[in-house]
């Protein structure tokens, strides 16, 4: 890493607090910033204080309309449309200051980035990627995700690549650059036919103008460390590669993990660093070095988020953890106060071998067949062979 790295946060981010037993509870944040503090990962680490998003700044990917509606929803009751009052969406106090916080982090975080003050930064209250333009969806009020990329697409940038991790498709962003050429959204998900939102299928490869600008690898329910890492290096390096990004934007939801409880995936915190110590490296190898990281889902609370979402900021920052760190004892104390019945691991990783075999043209498994309908949808669309494995 050239440049220091940037890491966004403020206590208010817990704000945006979908309230009861909504899954997206703001402890997750909370916890992972405790345990990086104690593990001495932010340790000289000036964390960036972000102001929220002006109304000017998010209407870049929404509505005016929608914004109207979001302001007014908490006095207005739940019957107010665009996706709000519903189960996943619940209207909730100041749910606009909230929302426009999270996008203002993503966009400080951008700004580090365009100011040429930091390579690298992140933002892990970021990463709510369902939000249309609009409406809310999938526990997404504003998409601070897009409205960054919008803003550095007007700010230095016009060659842009977004990898989405997380296991449900990234639709919202790939909504809002379906028709930019400027931009590549790369989605790894969970296979739309077992998972909502229902989208993400390796046909939809981008619009009029802008054919392999959108990139969907759709994979199994059960997909372990070792096939996700095979049927990314099989896809996301090549792409990368020929489409020369100036710079990589991704979104890291670990409800990929095997115990999420909403979803099917099976990789472990250890995959999750494997994932995020990859990126890393395409960064420098495929972006000069520039890395915007997010967060996203994750709903296995105590026992996942804060452990992968430490290893993220300890990748971003060069402080990359032994998987064998035990956990802090004064950590594990506070934790158990949340859920006192709930066993917490005693380390940072979950035992997992994430050695795998690199993928040679094989069609011997569903991971190998939902590479070869990637590769066969996009990759002549960037002049490279699918069926070649050296592309």
């Amino acid at each position: 890493m050239g440049k220091g790295a940037a890491v966004v946060w403020d206590e208010s981010f817990l704000g945006y607090d979908l309230g009861g037993d909504h899954p997206l509870n703001p402890v997750r944040l909370d916890l992972t910033v405790r345990l990086a503090t104690a593990l001495g990962v932010l340790d000289g680490v000036g964390l960036v204080k972000p102001d929220p998003a002006t109304d000017d700044e998010i209407e870049r990917v929404h509505e005016p309309s929608y914004l109207n509606a979001v302001q007014a929803a908490p006095m207005a009751g739940w019957d107010v449309g665009h996706g709000l009052g519903t189960a996943d969406n619940p209207v909730f106090a100041r749910m606009h200051e909230a929302s426009a916080l999270v996008v203002g982090g993503s966009l400080a975080a951008a700004r580090r980035i365009a100011s040429g003050e930091a390579d690298r930064a992140v933002n892990i209250a970021g990463g709510l990627h369902h939000a249309m333009r609009d409406h809310a969806a999938g526990f997404c009020v504003y998409n601070d995700c897009a409205v960054a990329i919008s803003w550095l697409l007007d700010n230095g940038f016009d060659r842009i690549a977004y990898i989405d991790t997380d296991v449900h498709h990234g639709d919202g962003v790939q909504a809002a650059f379906y028709d930019d050429p400027r931009v590549l959204t790369v989605s790894i998900h969970q296979h739309p036919m077992s998972l909502w939102p229902g989208t993400g299928r390796p046909a939809e490869v981008g619009g009029v103008g802008a054919e392999g600008a959108s990139v969907n690898l759709a994979l199994p329910p059960g997909t372990g460390d070792q096939g996700w890492l095979r049927a990314f290096e099989a896809t996301v390096p090549s792409l990368l590669a020929a489409f020369r990004p100036q710079l990589l934007v991704t979104q890291c939801g670990v409800d990929t993990h095997r115990e999420d409880p909403l979803a099917d995936l099976a990789l472990t915190v250890d995959g999750h660093r494997a994932v995020y110590r990859r990126l890393r490296e395409l960064a420098e190898q495929t972006a000069n070095g520039r890395w915007l990281a997010l967060g996203g889902g994750g709903y296995e609370l105590l026992r996942v988020v804060p452990r992968s979402w430490t290893h993220l900021l300890a990748t971003v920052l060069d402080r990359d953890v032994d998987p064998d760190t035990p956990l802090p004892a004064d950590w594990v104390a506070h934790a158990s106060t949340l859920a006192p019945n709930w066993p917490l691991p005693s380390s940072m990783t979950d035992g997992s071998d994430t050695a795998f075999e690199r993928w040679g043209g094989e069609l011997d498994s569903p991971v190998d067949l939902a590479v070869m309908e990637t590769r066969r949808a996009v990759f002549p669309l960037h002049g490279l062979d699918p069926d070649d494995p050296r592309d």
